[in-house]
């Protein structure tokens, strides 16, 4: 008999057991264990699902597409290589080089573990979803927007490179509404050329001689259809959301007033109007000899209006990290995105600062030179 330890010596020998209580509380631990286990594999499971199916109210922002202005791209209508800027009818169709236009690519509806790798990441960053897409506006309005101010932009750049070339423009038909007035008078690719006695050069001046009228006017429209100037008497209507006000009832755009000469744009799904800049630039290319580019690859950014001025835009550290991975060596930056450009810029590119269209080209023609150009 062994005293003092609480245990048993069997007969014989050396055999020992454990006590009943030892026995449970070692079972207990082993229970305790397994369900801290089970609950951890639990929580982790649930992380996990959340993490993939959870979608966070946040946007990323990364570097986008660049597509060369002067070059082709593929239609998503009909998947045949066109060009993303045409000159009908321009000096040289053809030239050569890059003068890109570079885009932000926006990532919607991220889950969390997308959002949480996005923002690890020092190619993107993350902002409120509504920044983006407005809670008082639906996602296609949004998109329709972005389509409507590239559409406006691509007029703008026609308006711009023909102000600089100092030719004239016209405004172009480019649908005609049902059961409207201009139904059966006008039709697509007509040029106007005055309403009512008064020239309509521009959009602008199109809205501003419509304005000096009242509905159930008749006014005389001259227009070009192939080529040959015909003239239509026109009643006004009210518009549908203000029954005040002219109402004509077609689609327009600004177009060259020479019929020889056309403009045509493909430029995707791209939205926005922040390439104004460098269909200008491609536009006057065309309508020019020689080559802008001078065999350098580049790139840039930045609304443009009519009379030239450059406007700033959204996401130019992405823009131009896109372009320098697309091989860039010059980036057009407009001046007012100047210390953000240089904030975070790669290694390789140059930044030259544009605030008007004719400082860009001016600054285009010192390539090859040594002749100095405005940097940021």
């Amino acid at each position: 008999m062994l005293h003092g330890t609480g245990m048993h010596a069997p007969p014989g020998g050396s055999r020992r057991t454990l006590p009943t209580t030892l026995i449970q509380m070692t079972s207990n631990i082993t229970r305790r264990r397994v369900i801290t286990i089970y609950v951890a594999v639990a929580l982790l499971a649930v992380f996990i699902c959340l993490g993939l199916m959870v979608r966070v109210p946040y946007v990323a922002l990364g570097p986008g597409p660049t597509v060369n202005t002067l070059g082709t791209a593929q239609s998503e209508e009909t998947g045949k290589q066109v060009r993303v800027v045409k000159v009908v009818g321009g000096v040289d169709p053809n030239p050569k080089g890059n003068l890109n236009l570079t885009t932000v690519s926006l990532y919607d509806g991220l889950t969390l573990f997308e959002a949480l790798g996005k923002w690890m990441s020092s190619s993107y960053e993350l902002q409120p979803r509504e920044s983006y897409f407005p809670p008082d506006r639906s996602d296609d309005e949004v998109r329709q927007e972005n389509q409507a101010q590239m559409s406006g932009s691509e007029d703008n750049a026609v308006l711009a490179a023909w102000n600089y070339l100092k030719l004239p423009t016209a405004v172009g038909v480019t649908s005609v509404s049902d059961k409207s007035p201009a139904k059966g008078v006008l039709k697509d690719d007509d040029r106007i050329l005055s309403v009512g006695g008064e020239p309509v050069a521009t959009m602008e001046r199109m809205s501003a001689v419509l304005g000096k009228h009242k509905p159930g006017d008749v006014v005389d429209v001259v227009f070009l259809r192939d080529g040959k100037q015909q003239t239509s008497a026109v009643t006004l209507a009210s518009r549908p959301d203000d029954k005040s006000r002219p109402f004509l009832g077609v689609t327009m755009r600004s177009v060259p007033a020479d019929p020889s000469k056309a403009i045509e744009f493909d430029v995707g799904s791209i939205g926005g109007p922040s390439a104004g800049l460098m269909m200008t630039l491609s536009i006057i290319d065309q309508m020019t000899p020689g080559d802008l580019s001078h065999g350098e690859f580049i790139a840039g950014t930045g609304t443009i209006d009519p009379s030239g001025e450059v406007g700033e835009i959204g996401g130019i550290d992405h823009k131009i990290r896109a372009a320098k991975d697309a091989g860039a060596t010059m980036f057009l930056v407009p001046a007012a995105n100047c210390s953000l450009a240089t904030a975070d810029a790669p290694d390789g590119i140059e930044l030259v600062k544009v605030d008007t269209l004719s400082g860009a080209l001016d600054a285009l023609g010192t390539v090859g030179t040594d002749k100095p150009r405005p940097h940021c």
